[in-house]
């Protein structure tokens, strides 16, 4: 009777004794509690959205841009710059740090990334919502849907995002069919739109510019008679300045903070359209947008901290007749550029990107400007007067 008293008693106390949670279990509890304080952080925020900035006038140009910030973009009567630029808030439900220290294996097996053990019921499920999305053609009607829960890692650093589905790189940007348009033929609509493209690959997906390298070929593809608008360009690359900002054109992380850590996805469309009021002119337009993760640099360790920079970017390239006009062929003209950079830490005049990790969103400017969605394609980017904000996002 002893004996038998004994043994179940040493069971009993195996069995309903408290388990150490895992290395691994910790972090993501750490994680996941930081991510519901920046919420929380964000919530107490207020608003401050103020919108500015002018299309260029006449040729020569200048581009239209926004970036971070709260103060007002002044280009000296040339054409303000239009920026906006939101700090990350992660958005998460509290009930997930109770269910992670309740039972960490079975909360860890939601995570993507190596996080849990084994498949899970919901791979499924996962893998269907994770298909290659079609390609935008038009602007949609409405943000997208809620991406499957997810924690970013070196291996996947695109879970809970909807750009899981998106294309990646150049291969993302497709070119409308080529027709002639007011009198525009169209070869040199083929020429204009290729040339956008080409843009916007070397501003905004070239390795070398993305870790802060001089963006020749980008500048190079500018009409050599838009000598102002170059020389802008130029001078922000040399020396940015709140009021000329390189970022507002060309995206730019510093290399010794952080580091690319997968592929960079990619959504948008290109459209043409007649100049109003002005024969033998058609108008390219582009809006994309740009999702890059990154972790801190000279990390490595697959539970380093992956955040994402959302960049969205809208130009509009002048095509125009060669019997009416004069321009270099083998250029594009630049009528206007506008940008939205979201998670980024809100400095102004720093001439680079600057991502925010969890651990980063104690300090640093404070948000100011209404909540906003990053991958909601579905707004306007180009602002009317007046609006100019630092704010906070809903996700990254």
């Amino acid at each position: 009777m002893w004996e038998r008293f004994v043994h179940d008693s040493e069971r009993a106390i195996r069995a309903s004794a408290p388990k150490e949670p895992s290395a691994r279990a910790r972090m993501v509890t750490e994680r996941l509690r930081a991510m519901d304080e920046a919420r929380a952080a964000g919530a107490r925020g207020g608003g401050k959205w103020r919108r500015g900035g002018k299309r260029a006038p006449a040729p020569p140009a200048r581009p239209e841009g926004w970036r971070t910030g709260p103060a007002r973009q002044d280009d000296s009567g040339r054409g303000a710059r239009r920026r906006r630029v939101l700090s990350a808030v992660g958005v998460v439900l509290a009930a997930a740090l109770a269910v992670v220290a309740v039972n960490p294996s079975a909360a860890l097996s939601w995570l993507p990334g190596g996080f849990g053990e084994g498949t899970g019921p919901s791979d499924g499920a996962q893998a269907a919502s994770a298909a290659p999305q079609a390609p935008e053609t038009a602007r949609p009607s409405a943000a997208p849907p809620a991406a499957p829960a997810g924690v970013p890692t070196r291996g996947e650093p695109f879970a809970g995002s909807p750009a899981a589905r998106w294309e990646a790189g150049a291969d993302a940007i497709r070119l409308p069919g080529a027709k002639a348009v007011n009198g525009v033929p169209a070869a040199r609509i083929e020429a204009a739109l290729k040339g956008t493209k080409e843009f916007l690959v070397a501003s905004n997906l070239d390795r070398g510019v993305l870790e802060g390298a001089r963006p020749r070929k980008a500048l190079d593809l500018v009409d050599p008679a838009q000598a102002d608008y170059l020389a802008d360009l130029r001078a922000g690359l040399r020396e940015p300045t709140e009021k000329n900002d390189p970022v507002w054109t060309f995206t730019r992380f510093d290399p010794e903070e952080v580091e690319l850590v997968g592929d960079v996805r990619v959504r948008g469309h290109m459209t043409v359209e007649a100049r109003r009021g002005s024969a033998g002119k058609a108008v390219i337009k582009a809006d994309y947008t740009f999702v890059y993760p990154v972790a801190r640099a000279g990390g490595g360790d697959a539970g380093d901290e992956v955040t994402r920079a959302i960049v969205r970017r809208s130009i509009e390239v002048e095509a125009m007749d060669p019997a009416r006009f004069r321009f270099e062929e083998g250029h594009i003209w630049v009528v206007a550029t506008d940008s939205e950079i979201a998670n980024d830490d809100c400095r102004e005049g720093d001439g680079v990107i600057r991502p925010r990790f969890f651990a980063d969103r104690r300090t640093g400017p404070e948000p100011s400007g209404q909540a906003r969605d990053p991958y909601d394609r579905s707004r306007e980017l180009t602002g009317a007067e007046g609006d100019d904000e630092c704010g906070v996002v809903t996700r990254t």
